[in-house]
């Protein structure tokens, strides 16, 4: 039986991934949602351009779908999150508060959410699941996401008990790969030192911060991976599971290791006064591996090199 599978935040970087990888199987008939960014060329998906934050084009979005991947979200990098931490939070409860609603209005079968991982405090041991708790204070530029993110977790569990939809949280880590944000006004931190590294013309690739702080990072293809084995196996009404590499990698090792794979000749350099997030874990996904036979495989150096020559495919040369 084919099912019709709902890819809310077809445009960006994980739901682009998401679509590719899902539009290939001929189990599933994939529907991309897009918002104000155009569509790009699939075959066999079906495309849909909406504002989620608008209930009436939800509801007839959502009429007649079996699985609804939730990858719409308002992103961006450290210097949002550090200057204009509002952004993130009113549109990011809005549409998923009505995604969830609508889900169980039209009895959706699966319903799964890209949560994060920033509401946990730095520590050397890797945290697990159940560890988390209300009483730890959050970072004080994550308290806004934050906070939103946990609320929709608890948006997902509160509609799982009512017997209709299923729900998958996935909190990730920092995630890297192919469609990543490569502008350095919006891109995270893998995605900012991959331009840098292969467009400086200065000879230098600068990281703002000294750059102890670490980062657990997981490709692309294993976050893919997890969404297709959560749709395949999950049998609980609710899980809430980490995505994640299990290890966490400090930025200054992190900027060096990108620009040993770029090839290039380039030494790093420090600015002490860019923004910066000094906090540093990494997630246990002991769990995954424990309730969807989920683990990563693409090491850290292995995903370097496949982003890199992905992008001098789509952005070397003189390209755009």
């Amino acid at each position: 039986m084919t099912r019709r599978v709902l890819v809310c935040g077809a445009t960006g970087f994980i739901g682009r991934n998401i679509v590719e990888a899902l539009r290939r199987r001929g189990d599933l008939e994939v529907h991309a949602v897009r918002f104000t960014r155009s569509e790009y060329a699939a075959d066999g998906v079906t495309w849909h351009q909406a504002d989620l934050r608008d209930a009436e084009q939800v509801n007839r979005l959502l009429q007649g779908m079996d699985v609804v991947i939730q990858a719409a979200a308002t992103t961006s990098g450290s210097r949002d999150i550090v200057a204009t931490p509002y952004i993130h939070v009113t549109d990011n409860a809005v549409m998923n508060s009505l995604l969830l609603r609508a889900c169980f209005d039209h009895r959706v079968g699966h319903f799964l959410f890209f949560s994060c991982s920033v509401m946990y405090q730095p520590r050397e041991v890797p945290w697990r699941e159940e560890e988390w708790d209300a009483a730890q204070e959050m970072h004080v530029n994550y308290f806004g996401i934050g906070w939103t993110k946990l609320y929709i977790e608890k948006m997902c569990e509160f509609f799982s008990r009512r017997g209709v939809t299923r729900h998958t949280v996935i909190r990730h880590t920092n995630v890297f790969g192919p469609h990543d944000k490569f502008d350095l006004e919006r891109s995270h931190v893998f995605g900012a030192t991959v331009t840098k590294a292969m467009t400086s013309t200065t000879g230098a690739v600068t990281v703002w911060g000294t750059g102890e702080e670490a980062r657990d990072l997981i490709h692309v293809d294993d976050l893919v991976r997890f969404v297709e084995l959560a749709i395949a196996r999950q049998t609980a009404p609710y899980e809430l599971l980490h995505a994640s590499a299990g290890a966490a990698i400090r930025i200054k090792d992190l900027v060096a290791r990108i620009v040993a794979a770029s090839g290039r000749d380039l030494r790093i350099e420090h600015d002490l006064k860019g923004p910066s997030i000094k906090t540093s874990f990494a997630l246990d996904n002991r769990r995954a591996r424990e309730v969807l036979g989920w683990q990563p495989e693409v090491a850290f150096d292995e995903g370097v090199r496949r982003t890199l020559d992905w992008w001098r495919t789509h952005y070397g040369a003189g390209k755009p």
